[in-house]
């Protein structure tokens, strides 16, 4: 077993036990090494990979920041994994975009009316209203469209749907490139985000979930993507 494996699971059963919990401290390196019985190095380049892959989070020096903290953030490794094979064309972009309508329907469908992450959502329309700079527009409607996810209630979607975006955002970017008119393109979106908010608002999931697949794949369809296979 690789050390990065041995501290994790380590990591893994001091949970389990109660001896460790979300936001907790590693012990210093030089002890969990002889714990594991492996060498500070190797402990040192373990901790390296699960920060990557936002397991924990490694701070430096002293004081209340430093030491290695337990966090939980599965975004960042499933994110970092899909966007290789998005590059590699392991994933092809048109399946990862099919399977975000299935997962993003999912949610809006049963999204909570009164949700404070459809507040939020809210907010993140008004700042796309005054947006001027395409990437700023794309940045907020990430946020948007997580914010929805998050209303849901589901931790595993918010968390794949946040890796899905962050895995096709650059290349949603790139294809803005394709569209003849980004402005009229930016209207379009904006009228549609309201549409789709103001039916969770209204508690009608299923014209919700319709409406959001049809936004997304509309998106793609005009950037050139086709029908999403």
């Amino acid at each position: 077993m690789r050390t990065h494996q041995l501290v994790l699971q380590w990591i893994e059963s001091q949970l389990l036990g109660g001896h460790l919990a979300l936001g907790g401290r590693l012990p210093a390196e030089r002890t969990l090494a002889e714990q594991l019985g492996v060498s500070r190095t190797s402990v040192r380049e373990a901790i390296r990979i699960l920060e990557a892959m936002g397991v924990v989070r490694a701070g430096v020096g002293s004081g209340p920041d430093a030491g290695t903290v337990v966090i939980a953030d599965p975004t960042t490794a499933l994110g970092s994994a899909l966007r290789l094979h998005v590059a590699t064309s392991h994933l092809p972009v048109a399946d990862i975009v099919q399977t975000r309508v299935l997962l993003e329907s999912w949610a809006v469908a049963r999204a909570t009316p009164g949700s404070p992450a459809l507040a939020e959502a809210a907010a993140l329309l008004d700042e796309m209203e005054k947006s001027t700079e395409t990437d700023q527009f794309l940045a907020l409607d990430v946020r948007f469209h997580l914010a929805l996810a998050e209303a849901a209630g589901n931790a595993v979607v918010s968390a794949m749907m946040g890796s899905l975006r962050e895995a096709i955002q650059s290349y949603a970017g790139r294809l803005t490139a394709n569209l003849p008119d980004w402005d009229a393109t930016a209207d379009r979106l904006r009228g549609e985000h309201r549409s789709i908010l103001a039916a969770i608002n209204k508690n009608d999931g299923a014209a919700a979930a319709k409406l959001v697949a049809d936004h997304i794949q509309g998106y793609y369809e005009e950037a050139g993507l086709g029908s999403g296979r």
